[in-house]
């Protein structure tokens, strides 16, 4: 009889967690610089920059996978085992990721503060309301939905005058071009499209809106991507990204701003506090900084610089994770949130895992919730070659941007040793400086050490860090630099309506954003049917939207979902309280 292995939470939760002021002390930080929410979580005053900035920087690696499965390949669980592998071989290092949606955490994934023995605790606050940032978003970017409505619905009962008397000029909003939803934290496939204004004169002029989850909003995209070097200088670069919002046209097409709304400095004095870094802990008592969730398709799905910036000053390693494979979160952080910061990658680490390679090779279609084909829990070494090329791809990938690259092969107990040497050199043979097999998730920092040892041998390595084109580019030729030398493409098609709006962006003077592609993440091209590395396909561009206040252009590749609808057996199903009050469920 074998033993059963404890869920997550039961591990979350029998695990000794050290005080928070112990964590904070031993990597660098005052007592008087934490913002405490009750003994398991904080937030880091973000004035702490002014005393530590001038220390030296630690090495800065981001952790991106090959393509994933439906499932996920263990990105998480990988950045989080590391930073314990590091703190297991006596390095400091530092966890940097997102806060999770409940979207997610209650439709399908059931949590992502990592898993089995390589997670953040406690996971169940990790997972649920934090310290409240997502709510201050969603508060802040109802606002402005509100803001929308009810200058519009004014604006038609008075005239020019009696608005100048108000101290307000006409913005004469186009209802017909607007680009801000409702947000809710919930997937909620009913709110897609709905019509708010029904019922009278009194309760506004009926229009056709929707809603997106708020991880989604711009305003969340702009938290990860605000830098300063102090409180009050990150509160500024808040405010002013926070004005540059464009939110709509007019009717003359003249883009309108939330400065145009006067409603930017409510929604920053509601995000204010949403600026310090969370502070938490591993399993193992290395400091975890959870900070911002921005999507990783339609934004650029990776914490925050704010929360790099701090942990940089404090650690010898800071290990930060992209969403997504290489080819979307990696490129983003690479070329957004890098050219945002100025801060420069020592090592890029990329999660690979048997199962995923397999089905790049053409293996059975991976299902949520369904057990796995006997192809993906027996040896097949002619499927795991055939997906070889997805694992290529992305080390190339990695490699244009001039930063060493090391493939962690995330463990499962059905990989067999002859899968693992067959991948392990055909990464090297790609250039990977090394490819190690990790395994956290069953044993921790223990698990992990090979994979630090390896990283930190990879920092060590000489780098030439550049990025993919300059921003003096037009917006097509960034584009197609993406698309050829990112997904291997032959070509870019745009749709009428997209190159219309590439025209108007660059009419705006919006034409020297980086680019956020918003596409699939189960395959390097547009198509989610398109497995391994395909070659010779051109990429329609659907539609073209600008996120000025985030600052980046995302152009949209197929159909783009921004808020998720619940399967039948939803993971929420799984959530309750038990009789002592303990949250059970959590995966």
């Amino acid at each position: 009889m074998g033993t059963s292995v404890p869920s997550d939470i039961d591990i979350a939760r029998a695990a000794r967690l050290r005080p928070l002021a112990e964590i904070a002390e031993r990597i660098g930080l005052r007592e008087d610089e934490l913002i405490p929410f009750g003994h398991t979580k904080a937030k880091i005053h973000l004035d702490a920059l002014k005393r530590i900035g001038s220390n030296p920087r630690g090495k800065y690696v981001v952790v991106t996978a090959i393509t994933p499965t439906p499932l996920g390949e263990g990105k998480t669980t990988t950045t989080v085992g590391l930073t314990q592998g590091l703190g297991h071989i006596g390095k400091e290092a530092i966890a940097c990721i997102r806060q999770p949606s409940m979207g997610p955490t209650f439709g399908i994934k059931g949590g992502a503060a990592g898993g089995g023995y390589s997670q953040v605790v406690p996971m169940d606050e990790f997972n649920l309301h934090l310290t409240g940032d997502i709510h201050a978003i969603t508060a802040a970017h109802n606002l402005v939905a509100a803001a929308i409505d009810a200058r519009w619905y004014h604006e038609t009962r008075l005239s020019d005058e009696e608005l100048a008397e108000l101290g307000l000029e006409r913005l004469n909003i186009d209802v017909f071009n607007l680009q801000w939803n409702r947000v809710v934290d919930i997937n909620d496939r009913a709110l897609r499209h709905v019509v708010v204004g029904l019922g009278g004169k009194a309760d506004g002029r009926p229009r056709e809106t929707g809603f997106d989850i708020t991880v989604a909003s711009e305003l969340m995209a702009i938290l990860a991507l605000v830098d300063g070097d102090s409180y009050a200088s990150a509160l500024r670069n808040l405010r002013e990204r926070i004005g540059r919002v464009v939110f709509g046209t007019s009717k003359d097409g003249t883009p309108l701003t939330l400065e145009d709304l006067r409603v930017a400095g409510a929604v920053a004095v509601l995000m204010k506090d949403t600026l310090h870094p969370n502070l938490m802990q591993t399993l193992e008592g290395q400091a975890a900084f959870v900070h911002a969730g921005p999507f990783g398709n339609i934004a650029h799905g990776n914490s925050s610089i704010l929360a790099d910036r701090v942990a940089l000053h404090l650690g010898d390693y800071v290990i930060t994770e992209a969403g997504f494979g290489a080819d979307m979160g990696m490129e983003k952080f690479m070329n957004i949130k890098c050219r945002t910061s100025g801060l420069k990658p020592d090592c890029v680490v990329l999660v690979a895992t048997v199962r995923a390679l397999k089905t790049h090779g053409g293996g059975p279609k991976v299902v949520l919730g369904r057990p796995l084909a006997k192809a993906y829990t027996e040896e097949n070494l002619s499927l795991l070659q055939a997906g070889i090329p997805n694992l290529e791809a992305h080390i190339a990938n990695a490699r244009r941007f001039g930063v060493p690259v090391v493939v962690a092969i995330n463990s499962f107990p059905t990989d067999t040793w002859a899968e693992v040497q067959l991948i392990r050199e055909a990464a090297l043979g790609a250039g990977a400086v090394d490819a190690v097999v990790s395994e956290h998730w069953a044993k921790g920092g223990e698990g992990a050490a090979a994979l630090a040892e390896a990283v930190v041998k990879a920092c060590d390595e000489p780098s030439e860090f550049s990025y993919l084109y300059p921003l003096n580019m037009s917006i097509r030729d960034k584009i197609e630099v993406i698309c050829r030398e990112i997904y291997g493409a032959s070509g870019v098609e745009y749709s009428p309506l997209a190159a219309r709006q590439i025209d108007d962006f660059e009419r705006a003077g919006f034409g020297y954003l980086p680019i956020c592609m918003a596409k699939t993440h189960l395959s390097i091209s547009h198509d989610p049917n398109l497995k391994g590395a395909p070659k010779g396909f051109v990429v329609p561009v659907r539609e073209v939207r600008a996120s000025v206040g985030a600052g980046f252009i995302y152009p949209i590749l197929g159909e783009m979902r921004t808020m998720p609808g619940l399967g039948t057996t939803p993971a929420f199903m799984n959530v309750d309280i038990d009789e002592d009050g303990n949250v059970v469920g959590l995966f």
